[in-house]
C-alpha cells in the first residue's frame, strides 16, 4: 500500500485576514453583529501552530524501513544519520497540546447574553475564572460571535432545576455547527436589590427577567410587590440604579448589586432555596473525550416511523448500562406533521419529533460507540452535539 501522510494543521491564532468582516459595535455595552455574509480564509483548530497530525498507512508488502532512513527504489535503506539535539525532535501531541486554552481561561473571550451582572457572566467567571466576558443582546448573537472568530467560547443556559427547559436554546444547538465542550452548574441566588439606604418596606415595584420572576413568585407575593418583566436580570439592575426611584427595586445577583451600586435588601428570595442552572460552553471545535474522569454526552435525532420505535432508541444505552441524564423532545421546525396513511379511514396527522438526550459516557468508551451505531438503525437522522466532563455543583 502506497505511503499517504494528510496533515491537519493546527494554528493557535485567529486568520490574520479576515476579509468582509461583519461590521461590530455597541449598543448599550453589549455586542451588535451585522450578520451579513462573509469569507473565512483560513480555518483554525486552536492547538500549536507548529504541530500537525499526520495519518499513515503501512508500506508496501515487503519493503524495510527504520526510523534513521528511507526506502529507494529497490526497497534498500539509506542511511541520514541521527539528529543531533533530540530534544529538538517533535514530540507526539497530548490532550493538553490539543487544549487551546489553558483551564483558567487567560486569553479567552467568552460570549454571554445579557449585560454585565447576568447569570450568564457568572456562570462563564465560574468555568474561566480569568476570561474576558462579551456581552450579548441575544443569545443568536452569542452564537454567531464564536462562529464569526469574534470570541472563543460562548455560554448559554439550557435549563433550570425549577424553570425547567429552555426550549429556545435546543434549537439554535441544531441550527448552528457549533460543539459542547463543558458544562458549568450554577447555584443561582437571587437578590432583591434597591438604591443605598432603601428599606425593604419602601420597594413597591420590582424589575428582572420573566423566568427570574417566576421563580420568586411565592416571596414576592408575600411582601406584597409588583412584578415588571425586563430583558434581562442585569439589565434590570442597571434601570434601578440609573432611575433614582427608592421604590423601585430589581432581582438579580450579587455581582449586580455590586456593579451598578445597589444594596442587597434580601438574598435566596427564590420559592426553592436549591436553585441551579445548568450552562453549555460552546465552541467552534469539539474535545477530545476521555476516560479520565466522568463525561456526559448530548445528541439529537429522529426517529423512522413504527411502533415501539422510541423504546426500541432508548434501550440501545439500557442494554449498555449507560445512564440517561435528560430527554427533551422538541417538535421539528421544518417537517412539523407527519402524515400516516390509513387504508380505512383516510390519513392522520402527528407531530414529527426531534429528541435530545444526555447520556453519562464517553465517546472514548466502547459501549458509547456501539450504543449509537445500533441507534442509527432506528434513527433518520443522528447528530453528535458534544462530549465533555461533567460538572459539580460548589
Amino acid at each position: 500500500m502506497a505511503l499517504k501522510c494528510v496533515p491537519i494543521f493546527f494554528c493557535s491564532q485567529k486568520p490574520q485576514s479576515l476579509p468582509e468582516i461583519p461590521a461590530l459595535g455597541y449598543s448599550r455595552g453589549r455586542l451588535v453583529l451585522d450578520l451579513r455574509p462573509i469569507r473565512l480564509e483560513c480555518c483554525a483548530l486552536g492547538a500549536s501552530a507548529q504541530s500537525a497530525i499526520c495519518l499513515v498507512e503501512d508500506e508496501k508488502p515487503g519493503a524495510k524501513t527504520s526510523p534513521t532512513g528511507k526506502i529507494d527504489n529497490d526497497g534498500n535503506t539509506i542511511s541520514r544519520g541521527f539528529h543531533k539535539d533530540l530534544n529538538l525532535l517533535p514530540k507526539p501531541l497530548s490532550k493538553t497540546d490539543l487544549s487551546p486554552f489553558p483551564d483558567d481561561g487567560s486569553n479567552v473571550r467568552v460570549a454571554f447574553q445579557g449585560i454585565s451582572g447576568a447569570y450568564g457572566e457568572d456562570a462563564a467567571l465560574k468555568a474561566y475564572p480569568n476570561c474576558e466576558t462579551v456581552p450579548c443582546d441575544q443569545f443568536e448573537a452569542a452564537f454567531n460571535a464564536v462562529e464569526l472568530w469574534l470570541v472563543d467560547k460562548a455560554v448559554l443556559p439550557i435549563e433550570n432545576s425549577v424553570g425547567g427547559s429552555l426550549h429556545r436554546n435546543y434549537d439554535l444547538l441544531l441550527r448552528h455547527r457549533l460543539h459542547i465542550v463543558r458544562e458549568v452548574l450554577l447555584v443561582v441566588n437571587h437578590c432583591l436589590l434597591a438604591l443605598p439606604g432603601v428599606e425593604k418596606q419602601e420597594v413597591k415595584r420590582v424589575l428582572s427577567h420573566p423566568q427570574a420572576l417566576a421563580q420568586c413568585e411565592m416571596a414576592l407575593t408575600k411582601m406584597g410587590i409588583v412584578r415588571v418583566s425586563a430583558d434581562d436580570s442585569a439589565g434590570a439592575a442597571k434601570i434601578v440604579a440609573s432611575s433614582g426611584r427608592r421604590d423601585m427595586g430589581a432581582i438579580a445577583s450579587a455581582r449586580a448589586a455590586a456593579l451598578y451600586g445597589l444594596d442587597i435588601l434580601a438574598e435566596k428570595v427564590q420559592d426553592e432555596d436549591d436553585n441551579v442552572t445548568r450552562y453549555l460552553v460552546l465552541t467552534r471545535e469539539p474535545i477530545i473525550p476521555g476516560t479520565d474522569r466522568l463525561y456526559k454526552t448530548s445528541i439529537v435525532f429522529t426517529l423512522e416511523e413504527g411502533p415501539g420505535m422510541l423504546f426500541k432508541a432508548l434501550a440501545v444505552f439500557s442494554l449498555r448500562g449507560i445512564n440517561l441524564s435528560k430527554i427533551e423532545s422538541r417538535p421539528q421546525k421544518g417537517r412539523p406533521l407527519r402524515v400516516v396513511d390509513d387504508s380505512n379511514k383516510g390519513s392522520a396527522k402527528y407531530f414529527d419529533y426531534l429528541f435530545y438526550i444526555d447520556f453519562e459516557a464517553s465517546m472514548a468508551e466502547k459501549r458509547a460507540q456501539n450504543a449509537l451505531e445500533h441507534l442509527q438503525e432506528y434513527a433518520r437522522f443522528l447528530r453528535v452535539l458534544g462530549c465533555y466532563p461533567m460538572d459539580e455543583v460548589l
